[in-house]
């Protein structure tokens, strides 16, 4: 199996090279074969184990078509985690550090135009407490929420080919209060200057926008007024469509790049947009200026086979339209930044993306360094999807574990908050998901204290205690906020509960301790039996639903991971109960 579609959905060229495939794998003193870009511990790498190894090294040999040879080439990768150096025809073409975000690589002039050899050489330093690493675990054996590591390549390798004149970035920003969007773009630093850029926008067959931009400079910046549809040299006008899970609509955009002497196009581009926006009022949520109830999952994005990876680009499509099956109408990834593929089809589907950041372990101003450069780039990256509407870097204290009385782990997270609104004014940010709080637009508690069938008292504390913010604490592990930070009105989500394992028969009514210690491999935060499953699901459902504090919840969670089976699918993602069962409970509430 091989991941064969095109990888960066939201800005697409025709010519492109797949490198995914068979490469040569060194660790230790071993050497074999690799499936690219699934990460070694996995099935569908052809390894399939841990490796005790923290250095790594992938080759291949491959040939670039004889007719790129006038254009620079670009050496592409979606996600290597956690460092490497890529080297090519022996010659080091450059270094990342970063094992969630996508990089590059200018690889033309060590071409030979030949056969050409490609290594690259991974570091993964898994004791290292220090590097993000989300759920990836550092012992031998997978246990309660922690599962098996991912080392290296881990999203497509590909090569690209494009002019000395070419569009770096570009990125869409809506206001649908304004009528307008923004667009602002990058060319290379090659770029011959002055050139044009013609842009036409298209609502389906529709061409609603046409214009041509004169660029002296590289970054250039557009604003397209819908209200008085005239931009530029061109003509817009807007037909009030927004993007929403119920009605995704996206505005589909050509971009051609001119060569700034002859005219001729030397590049083009499409991608999309969505006009969408996402604000609180009144201790509410509001998509597109409507009050909207969130219905999420907690989606780990594991697979059975490819770990971290997904089998198939049919696999995140699966997976929404699974989710959306049962009612949900969006998620809240976990410790994971994910594919763009993903991120694509939340788009295309209509699905609310809350995007998530691999958590650190140890504090260490170094180590809040590289967490912050990396979660700059997951923003420049995924700028442009409509589905994102929270950015949510902190979980429960993760990588913080001091934040509740310690100024420097309280100003970091402020600084993340602040710097998610200063690159990106369109969405809300949650600095730390779960409890201990400091800045945020989402007071996010997680909860799993909803006590089993028979606890009856439990439950009536947990139902209660959803209907008041001071009350909040008496089902939580930790206090709401951080010392000196504290409740200002924002809108409250249950962002995690449930967690409910479906009891087998060989599993006896212990403690949880004695469940983890006995039981590893099916552990749930409460179980029911198949049986009950739907009741106790009901039940929890219900209590939320009776809280009219609450805007919305986030159920734990998608599929079984490893010995983690509450799952609402299997580790398979395949449906354990009936859908439309699922779909009745969700829709008690619209």
């Amino acid at each position: 199996m091989m991941r064969e579609e095109y990888p960066r959905p939201e800005l697409v060229r025709k010519e492109w090279m797949n490198l995914n495939g068979c490469w040569s794998f060194g660790y230790g003193q071993e050497k074999t074969q690799i499936q690219v870009p699934f990460p070694c511990q996995s099935k569908l790498s052809g390894i399939g184990k841990r490796i005790e190894e923290d250095h790594v090294v992938y080759e291949r040999k491959f040939v670039v078509p004889s007719e790129w040879k006038d254009k620079v080439v670009l050496l592409h990768f979606g996600a290597v985690d956690y460092r490497c150096s890529v080297f090519i025809n022996e010659k080091c073409v450059g270094s990342h550090t970063g094992g969630q975000t996508s990089f590059s690589f200018d690889i033309t002039r060590y071409l030979s135009w030949e056969e050409e050899t490609i290594r690259v050489e991974v570091e993964d330093p898994l004791q290292d407490e220090s590097i993000p690493r989300g759920k990836q675990f550092w012992e031998a054996e997978s246990k309660f929420i922690w599962y098996t590591p991912s080392t290296g390549i881990w999203q497509t390798v590909w090569l690209e080919p494009v002019s000395e004149t070419s569009l770096l970035w570009v990125h869409f920003t809506p206001d649908i209060d304004e009528g307008t969007v923004k667009i602002d773009y990058q060319l290379s630093e090659t770029a011959a200057l002055p050139n044009r850029v013609h842009m036409k926008i298209f609502l389906g067959d529709e061409e609603i926008f046409h214009g041509n931009m004169l660029c002296n400079t590289a970054r250039n910046s557009l604003t397209v007024d819908v209200f008085r549809k005239k931009a530029m040299e061109g003509s817009f006008h807007f037909t009030g469509n927004y993007w929403s899970p119920e009605n995704p609509i996206l505005y589909d955009v050509k971009i051609d790049v001119d060569d700034g002497v002859t005219g001729n196009g030397v590049d083009h581009v499409e991608t999309y947009f969505g006009m969408r926006k996402i604000h609180v009022e009144n201790g509410k949520l509001y998509l597109n200026n409507q009050p909207y109830y969130q219905k999420l999952l907690l989606d780990q994005g594991y697979w059975k086979d490819g770990l971290v990876t997904a089998p198939s680009d049919q696999d995140y499509y699966e997976d929404i339209r699974k989710s959306k099956e049962m009612g949900f109408n969006g998620c809240r990834k976990h410790e994971k930044a994910e594919d763009p593929r993903f991120l694509y089809w939340a788009d295309k589907l209509g699905f609310l993306v809350w995007e998530a950041m691999a958590s650190f372990w140890s504090y260490t101003p170094q180590a809040a360094e590289a967490f912050t450069r990396e979660w700059m780039d997951v923003i420049h990256r995924d700028y442009n999807h409509p589905s994102i509407i929270v950015w949510g870097m902190l979980n429960e204290s993760w990588g913080v574990p001091r934040i509740y009385s310690n100024q420097q782990q309280q100003d970091f997270s402020r600084a993340l908050y602040y710097l998610a609104k200063g690159l990106d004014t369109t969405r809300l940010v949650i600095s730390n998901d779960g409890w201990e709080m400091t800045e945020t637009d989402i007071c996010a508690f997680h909860s799993y204290k909803h006590g089993e069938k028979q606890d009856t008292a439990q439950h009536e504390l947990f139902r209660d205690s959803l209907k008041n913010v001071d009350s909040l604490h008496l089902i939580m592990e930790k206090l709401l906020f951080a010392k000196g930070s504290s409740y200002k009105g924002q809108p409250v989500v249950l962002t995690e509960c449930g967690g409910v394992t479906v009891k087998t028969e060989n599993i006896s009514e212990e403690s949880m301790e004695e469940a983890i210690r006995e039981h590893d491999k099916e552990w749930g935060y409460t179980s029911a039996s198949k049986t009950d499953f739907l009741e106790e699901y009901g039940r929890i459902v219900g209590a939320i639903y009776d809280s009219e504090l609450l805007g919305g919840f986030c159920y734990t969670q998608l599929t079984d991971v490893e010995q983690e089976t509450n799952g609402l699918l299997t580790y398979d993602h395949e449906y354990k109960f009936d859908p439309e069962e699922i779909r009745k409970i969700n829709d008690r509430k619209k």
